[in-house]
């Protein structure tokens, strides 16, 4: 047994200061994030949400929440197998299966736990994943988790995926994707992974948080649009916080896969199942969703606009393919006066910095919603412009 460099005890009041000094670093670098608590009704424009849709106040959905919680009580009380499913959770799971045309779906307490579980009880010690180097952070997580041979390649290069599943080791193969990655808003090459996939006997698994109710036919999302969604080899994990205004996540595929995951995944064997509230949320956004099928498309056209107004401005914006874009800035520091400038003028913005950032470039990340006006995205270019740093502008 090897003897600690220095036997003398610790005293109890020092066995944590190394984390002052990781948070000094963290400071002097930039990086520090706290939570920036809001009011029930802050009055702003909100551009740092994900409510792509405008729901999660919208009435008929707060509604609905508030009611299952009277009648199911503000909790699920138990895991999956232990009391902790209702009849509400089996209605949600189907009608998501039926709206985006996969067998079968198992909804989850997370977003973030429907990623863990989907990766890890699809792969493991004797599988290989290739993954997009820009990948999102619960799908990160699960890689780091599955005891596969993991290999990370190139943003958005399918000729990577291709050699990484040619010169694998391991006989079973998974390759993870987001559809829209939540940096830049850039969409995936799903059509083409989809066949490097079949080329090379792998797995598909894309997570469709950031396509899911603004693309796709009528918002059925990214996977749907690229005519993967019922394909017997793909697994779609999606968001009920973001488009849906609710809470949760879920996994969609072949009853196959979802019976696995089910059966296996720690992340939802052990898990308190989602609140019946959170359910009943979802269940009546996707019924908002299925009947106003313009929502998605009022998404996309505020997005087009946002960003050329700010291009216009000289700033650099990214393309954004589905409801979010983000926009470059100086340097960590700058981001995060730059978003604290707009929020003085009323207008939330997100920020991102590195190690948030795959490529290690400081970023404003706007998002939009379908309930924004021509005169908000007026105001938005006008907030973000006007306060941004000189060295952001071209």
């Amino acid at each position: 047994m090897n003897a600690r460099p220095n036997s003398a005890p610790v005293p109890a009041e020092q066995v944590f200061d190394w984390l002052d000094a990781e948070a000094a670093r963290r400071v002097e670098a930039g990086l520090a994030h706290r939570p920036q608590p809001r009011g029930a009704t802050p009055g702003e424009l909100d551009l740092a949400g994900d409510d792509y849709l405008g729901l999660a106040k919208d009435k008929r959905v707060a509604g609905a929440a508030a009611a299952a919680a009277l009648r199911w009580g503000a909790g699920s009380t138990g895991s999956p197998v232990n009391n902790g499913s209702t009849e509400l959770h089996a209605e949600l799971e189907h009608e998501l299966a039926r709206f985006c045309g996969t067998q079968a779906a198992l909804v989850f307490s997370s977003g973030f736990l429907a990623n863990l579980a989907a990766v890890t009880a699809l792969s493991g010690g004797e599988s290989a994943i290739v993954t997009d180097r820009h990948l999102g952070a619960s799908l990160i997580e699960g890689c780091r988790l599955s005891r596969a041979d993991v290999a990370a390649v190139a943003h958005s290069d399918t000729a990577a995926i291709k050699h990484a599943l040619a010169t694998r080791r391991k006989a079973r193969a998974l390759v993870v994707t987001d559809s829209v990655f939540s940096v830049d808003g850039h969409l995936a090459p799903l059509a083409e992974l989809s066949t490097a996939c079949r080329e090379h006997g792998a797995g598909l698994l894309i997570d469709d948080a950031h396509g899911f109710g603004v693309l796709g036919d009528g918002g059925r999302g990214a996977v749907q649009a690229a005519g993967l969604a019922a394909e017997p080899d793909v697994v779609t994990t999606i968001s009920l916080a973001k488009a849906l205004g609710a809470q949760g996540g879920a996994v969609l595929g072949p009853r196959r896969v979802i019976r696995q995951i089910a059966e296996t995944a720690r992340g939802f064997l052990a898990d308190t199942r989602l609140a019946p509230s959170s359910v009943a949320a979802a269940l009546a956004a996707l019924g908002v969703l299925k009947a106003e099928p313009e929502l998605p498309g009022a998404v996309q056209a505020c997005a087009v606009a946002l960003a050329a107004g700010l291009r216009d401005g000289g700033l650099s914006v990214s393309s954004p393919q589905a409801a979010l874009m983000s926009v470059r800035a100086p340097s960590a520091a700058d981001a995060a006066n730059w978003a604290a400038r707009c929020a003085e003028q009323g207008v939330r913005v997100g920020f991102l910095r590195p190690p948030s950032v795959p490529d290690g470039v400081s970023r404003l990340r706007l998002t939009v919603h379908a309930r924004l006006t021509e005169s908000n995205v007026d105001t938005a270019v006008k907030v973000v412009s006007a306060s941004a740093p000189s060295a952001a502008t071209s």
